[in-house]
Formats: structure tokens, sequence, C-alpha cells
């Protein structure tokens, strides 16, 4: 009779009770699970992920709409391209830079659309090139890429990739017809930059390593309100490898107070006047900013020239451990930031 119905509640009171534990448990090994694999960023995308129940299931539904409202907004603000899902994208025209760069430009839906690139952020493109699996396909290649069109430019957008021997994406860019697809996803904000954020940043780049450099250069000297100072130093082969020379030429002749750029040749013609040989301690000492809290160096080109100058980034394309001649120098991981 009623000590039976009492000892029923107790015992559904007791249970619920566990289901509660377990509930915050699963919630809390989620958390730590996306923390290790990607930060605070995964766990507010999976943070419902762990609930049980109906009112879970509603408000699941409700957070899966919303999601896919803020992608659709965020597709449309980036030209129809996507944070989290690849969408190909046809290549419409191809232009050659130097013997071995080539101009990629992709075409974007709607003619009025941009892909209004934050500062300092890329574009992941993936293809299926890579080494071939047991059902026959072949691995997805992924690797980033710095658009050189501006941030605002409608209806297309712009890559610039040079073909090197043993680049497995780079020589299928090489291959690459109009016409032809890729899938891109993007943007991918590398270095969340602000305007005054330095007083001055060095810059060190390496061939197509440049794309990233211009990125920042460009909307430094295109803000009145940013009054950061920017040096480059940037390293090519032949005088015909430099690539957007006319783009940074242009930016030291309308503004010789706040950007310079000095090129250096590893095979200079007999002419030349630039930097001669591989970039040096002393030519980083004369043109960098000293090393200091309220100023940074940016890096980046092929591996050997990383290696020398900074060390390169981590297997896990994390930064690493700060090397090379900057080090030697004196600056800190702090100071120095290798795209």
């Amino acid at each position: 009779g009623r000590t039976e119905r009492r000892r029923k509640r107790e015992s559904e009171r007791a249970s619920s009770k566990s289901n509660a534990r377990n509930v915050t448990v699963e919630i809390g090994s989620r958390d730590r699970m996306m923390l290790a694999r990607g930060g605070p960023r995964l766990v507010g995308r999976r943070a419902y992920g762990g609930l049980r129940g109906s009112a879970s299931r509603t408000l699941s539904s409700k957070e899966a709409a919303r999601r896919a409202t803020m992608t659709r907004v965020k597709a449309k603000q980036h030209g129809g391209m996507q944070e989290d899902a690849w969408v190909p994208f046809t290549l419409s025209e191809r232009t050659k830079v130097t013997g071995n760069t080539h101009l990629y430009r992709f075409k974007l839906d709607d003619a009025e659309d941009s892909i209004n690139l934050p500062v300092a952020s890329c574009l992941l493109v993936r293809a299926r090139i890579g080494e071939e699996q047991e059902d026959g396909t072949k691995e997805h290649v992924v690797r980033p890429y710095t658009p050189t069109s501006s941030a605002t430019t409608k209806g297309h957008f712009d890559l610039v990739v040079k073909v090197y021997e043993k680049g497995v994406m780079s020589k299928h860019f090489g291959n690459l017809k109009t016409g032809d697809s890729l899938e891109i996803k993007g943007p991918i904000v590398k270095l969340p930059y602000a305007a005054n954020m330095k007083k001055h940043i060095g810059m060190v780049a390496g061939g197509t390593g440049i794309t990233p450099m211009l990125q920042v250069a460009e909307a430094i000297l295109s803000n009145p309100e940013d009054k950061t100072k920017v040096s480059l130093i940037f390293g090519n082969v032949t005088e015909k490898d430099i690539i957007l020379r006319k783009e940074l030429d242009e930016y030291a002749k309308k503004h010789p107070d706040r950007f310079e750029v000095f090129y250096v040749l590893d095979k200079p013609g007999f002419f030349w006047k630039g930097g001669k040989g591989y970039i040096t301690k002393e030519m980083l000492q004369q043109r960098m900013p000293a090393p200091s809290n309220e100023n940074m160096v940016f890096v980046c080109g092929p591996p050997p020239m990383m290696n020398v100058i900074s060390g390169d980034k981590a297997p896990d394309k994390s930064q690493g451990e700060l090397k090379g001649l900057l080090k030697d120098l004196g600056y800190t991981s702090d100071q120095v930031f290798k795209f």
C-alpha cells in the first residue's frame, strides 16, 4: 500500500539524480575531448551534443535551425564560401606570372559578391590527389593559400601558386584548366589582426610566401587610422621570380614613411643592386624592427628558408619552437609569427 508507493517515489528520485550525474559526466568528458581537439570553438559547437531526452531534442532542433541560418549568412558574407564546409569553385582564368608561377582566378556565383576575407586569414584547398586507399579512391590533400585579390574584389578571387617539383598540390594547380573546379573552405583566420596592435611589423618572405604579407600590408596601408610601419625583406632565386613586385613597389612609392621593401636574390644578374645571396643575420638586424613587445616579425616561405630564419612550424601546423636567426638576434616566440 502506502509504504510501497513511498519506496517507489524514493527509487525514482534516486534514479533521476543518478541520470543527472551521468549527463554531467558525459558533457564534461566531451568538452575535454573537444578542447583537446580544437579548443573552445569546438566545445561551443558541440555544447548540446551530450544531452539526452525530449527537451534536448527540441533544443537541438532550434540550435540546428539557428546554425543553418548563421551558415547561410556567413556564406553570403564570404561570396558563398563556408568556414566548416567544402564548396566547389570554378576556375575562370589562368594567367602566367613567372616561369612556373600562375595566377588562378576563381569566380563567385554572384558577380556582386566578395569573399571579404579578414586580415591575416587564408583559404583551405583540397583535392583527391594523395595516396590510394583500400577502396580505390585517393586521399584528400589539403593546403592553405592566401588570395592576392582584395578582400572586397567583386565576382572573383585570385590565388597565386608556384609549381614546386615535390609539391603535390602545386602540381595539381599546374594541371588545372579553365572550367575545372576545386573544393575550398574558409576563411581561416591565422592571426587576429587589429589596427595599431604593433608599432612596427617586420616581414620576411620567400617565393609565394609573399601572399599573406601583401594581404596584411594592404590592410595596414589602406587604413588611414592604422599608423603601423612595415618593413619587408623578400627573397627569390632570380629577378624574374619576384611576384607581385608591381604592387609592392607602388606601396613603397606611395607610403615611403610607412612601407619599405628590400629584395634579395640567390642568383642576381650583373646589374642587380639589391641584396645578393641568402637572407643573412646582418640583413635582418639592419632592416627588421628591434626585438620588442611593441614590434613583431612575420615569416613565410619554403621550409629551407623558414628553418634558417625562424625554424619551421610544428608537424601539427602550430607555431612550433622559435629557432634560427631571429632567435639568435634576441626575438622571443611572442614577437614572431610563422604563416
